[in-house]
């Protein structure tokens, strides 16, 4: 969007701030610019002038400002007693003749793109003005401010960025009283909340003056004729869209704001023909549509040179309506970027007051025929809100006074009154009240970019922050989390849901399940009671790639609870997979790890689950607890290989870990004694227990024990293995004799005899 300095001075009397510092302050205070361009720089030195004779390309002028030129002039219009416009543009030689400065065309002085010949000014008629400075907006910074899609609402803000006055052009006493000359159907006001026309007659269609060409030239608009001009010129200055038709060419007394009938036509004035249908709103008269309402007028009621009356309307539709027929239409214009960003009703008939002044300038002997037509909705009157000045300082992190905020509100054009002392009433004005300030917090920005966010001291915010209290188990999954990853395994993560099948398939109850009431796929329908069936899963996946992995999950079993909601229990459940092997060495890995993870865990044989294999399942226990599962995948569950899971129930765990302490241990000031010990024992008996019993033997003089090996073979028998321990003796006071040593071994050895067992030597 362009604005024109000189044209916001003129709304804007005794402004004085130079352009590119207005442009600055309107980036800071109202919409974002994108730089200042200079117009009609030509127009600084032109002069008036008049041709005395011209012969051979050669003229002589008389200027108004320079005296007698003479001028090389090669355009077809140029002729001794014609009025144009001089430019002393410096001295040359042209064919022989010297030629000191020029007479100008209309696109040099870029008063409009004409470039046939030199400007022909009437008589009387005066330099058509002067160099302009254009501001341009960036568009989409105006997307919440309809009121600023015309100059007259930026140079509301100008107004109250220089502390200046506005000066409305809009003469609301040239309207007309009386009967108007047409008549106007509305079918939906929803959609057409207002329409309002004017019948002139006596029309001169013709060129429009010069200075309303380089205004309109000036932000981007080509003039095309004075009529038209005068709807783009209302357009670009109060932000409200206007058309004009040939009135001799609408049929029939009536014109009708109607949706479009299914599949009828339109040709529009880009000569396009466009098929509409209902969600279509047109403008009628009694044979068919003539124009889309809020986009684009119709061909066949277009003015031209023989137009000598016409109906001058303006109307304000519904947003929606218009965005969505401009889409469907593929047909954006100047009319439907206004319309859909929310147009003010009131304007339309402030347009026609400004359209009766302008038509008269640029159509001499224009009248009008009858009063307005004007049909509309009732308009609503947005509430006051209310601004209390505290809660007003205290968001804006600034002192303000009741004064203060007054003096912005009202120079923007606010109603305010101060119903009771330190609160204040606002009264939305029309044109921001469609889509843009409706609460007290609107309210705030209006006064906050006035002040000037510049002169807002930063600040933190004075709300004092509480931290959380602490998750622990947050804490103490995070701890498990980077404990289990450090051991080389990957964290996998598995929906929390499950098919029936999958329940079944594991020997769980579907009706044990909480089941889902929206599930997200037709196989998920219950909340698992295990984390074995995800992992079950991604062991098989994983298993097609891969000869050997491990990874881990820690998630919630969710379980059904009597009177209250589910119990949700976090487990984490660890995996490692072998193709090749016996699997053993998988069991002793997880039972490092849960080593690594509870510090004198221990796993004892236990009673095989139908998942799991016969001969290789085991419970945890940690501090005399039991907190978890050991085991093998059993054979049937159709994995090719050997998986080994550790389940341990979190909830359990992190109780245990938050009630013992650790203890710091000195190191140790005397050396130590090592003896290796191996005792036979029955195939099947876990090696575990051998340790225990070697362990209560040796009693407090034991500083550590380490498997060393397993042994089976000649001269054992099929059913015996030999399991080898290194025991480390030492005592805290003293250095340990060979004899104590000795002692001890054998304090050691009679006590595993007396149990039954048999040590090799």
């Amino acid at each position: 969007m362009k604005f024109s300095y000189n044209w916001l001075r003129e709304m804007v009397p005794g402004l004085d701030l130079d352009p590119a510092a207005l442009m600055r302050l309107i980036t800071m205070k109202t919409a974002e610019c994108e730089g200042v361009e200079v117009a009609g720089t030509l127009l600084a030195s032109a002069s008036a002038a008049r041709v005395l004779s011209f012969e051979d390309r050669v003229a002589v002028v008389e200027t108004e400002r320079y005296g007698l030129k003479t001028v090389v002039c090669g355009a077809p219009n140029c002729r001794a007693g014609l009025r144009t416009v001089y430019v002393p543009v410096g001295l040359k030689t042209i064919g022989g003749v010297e030629s000191d400065g020029m007479l100008a065309s209309g696109a040099e002085l870029g008063v409009n793109q004409n470039h046939a010949g030199i400007v022909e000014l009437g008589e009387g008629a005066e330099i058509p003005g002067e160099p302009d400075h254009v501001i341009e907006v960036d568009n989409k910074s105006l997307t919440h401010r309809p009121d600023l899609w015309g100059h007259l609402g930026m140079a509301r803000e100008v107004a109250a960025i220089a502390h200046r006055r506005l000066r409305d052009p809009v003469k609301l006493n040239l309207l007309p009283e009386g009967a108007p000359a047409i008549a106007v159907e509305i079918a939906d006001l929803a959609l057409c909340p207002r329409y309002s026309a004017l019948v002139f007659e006596n029309v001169t269609v013709q060129p429009s003056p010069l200075w309303l060409q380089y205004r309109l030239e000036s932000i981007g608009l080509n003039p095309i004729n004075n009529i038209v001009d005068v709807t783009n010129l209302i357009a670009a200055e109060l932000a409200q869209p206007t058309h004009a038709f040939d009135a001799d060419r609408l049929r029939g007394s009536t014109i009708f704001v109607r949706r479009a009938h299914a599949g009828e036509k339109i040709v529009a004035l880009n000569h396009e023909t466009y098929e509409l249908d209902p969600a279509n709103l047109v403008i009628a008269d009694a044979e068919g549509a003539v124009a889309i309402a809020g986009v684009m007028g119709g061909l066949h009621s277009a003015i031209d040179a023989r137009t000598t009356r016409i109906v001058f309307e303006s109307a304000n539709f519904q947003a929606g309506s218009v965005r969505k027929t401009s889409t469907q239409l593929k047909l954006r214009t100047d009319a439907s970027m206004r319309f859909e960003k929310a147009q003010d009703p009131v304007n339309t008939t402030r347009a026609l007051a400004r359209a009766i002044e302008l038509l008269r300038q640029v159509s001499p002997g224009i009248r009008l025929a009858g009063g307005v037509v004007d049909q509309k909705a009732p308009l609503k009157t947005p509430p006051a809100i209310e601004l209390p000045i505290e809660w007003l300082t205290r968001k804006l992190g600034r002192t303000v006074t009741a004064g203060e905020v007054r003096g912005i509100l009202e120079a923007l054009e606010f109603g305010v009154a101060e119903e009771r002392p330190g609160v204040l009433s606002v009264t939305v004005p029309t044109w921001r009240a469609t889509k843009d300030v409706s609460m007290k917090d609107d309210l705030l920005e209006e006064v906050g970019r006035i002040i000037g966010y510049d002169a807002i001291a930063p600040q933190a915010p004075s709300v004092l922050a509480t931290p959380p209290t602490a998750n622990r188990e947050r804490l103490f999954h995070r701890r498990l989390r980077q404990l289990t990853a450090t051991q080389g395994f990957t964290e996998v993560f598995n929906y929390s849901f499950l098919s029936e099948e999958a329940a079944r398939r594991f020997l769980l109850d579907p009706e044990d399940h909480v089941r889902v009431t929206n599930p997200i796929a037709s196989d998920q329908t219950l909340m698992r009671m295990s984390l074995l069936p995800g992992v079950w899963k991604n062991i098989g996946q994983n298993s097609r790639n891969f000869g050997t992995f491990r990874f881990f999950e820690i998630g919630r079993e969710i379980h059904k609870r009597e009177g209250g909601l589910p119990d949700e229990i976090p487990h984490l459940m660890a995996a490692l997979y072998a193709r090749e092997g016996d699997g053993s060495a998988g069991l002793f890995e997880l039972k490092r790890l849960a080593e690594c993870l509870m510090p004198g865990v221990l796993v004892t044989p236990a009673t095989p689950r139908a998942v799991e294999h016969p001969q290789r399942s085991g419970e945890v226990r940690w501090h005399g607890e039991l907190v978890g599962r050991l085991f093998e995948l059993h054979p049937e569950l159709g994995i090719e290989g050997r998986a080994a899971i550790l389940d341990l129930d979190l909830r359990v765990v992190e109780a245990l870990d938050a009630a013992r302490t650790v203890k710091y241990q000195p190191l140790r000031r005397y050396p130590t004694s090592t003896f290796d010990l191996s005792v036979v024992t029955p195939l099947r008996e876990p090696a575990g227990m051998v340790e225990q019993r070697l362990r209560a033997a040796a009693g407090s003089d034991l500083v550590a024990i380490e498997y060393v090996r397993q042994y089976t073979g000649a001269p054992l028998g099929d059913h015996e293995k030999s399991v080898s321990y290194r025991m480390t003796i030492g005592a805290a006071d003293r250095t340990l004799a060979s004899d104590d040593v000795t002692a001890v071994r054998e304090r050691v050895i009679q006590a595993m005899r007396s149990a039954g067992y048999e040590l090799r030597m």
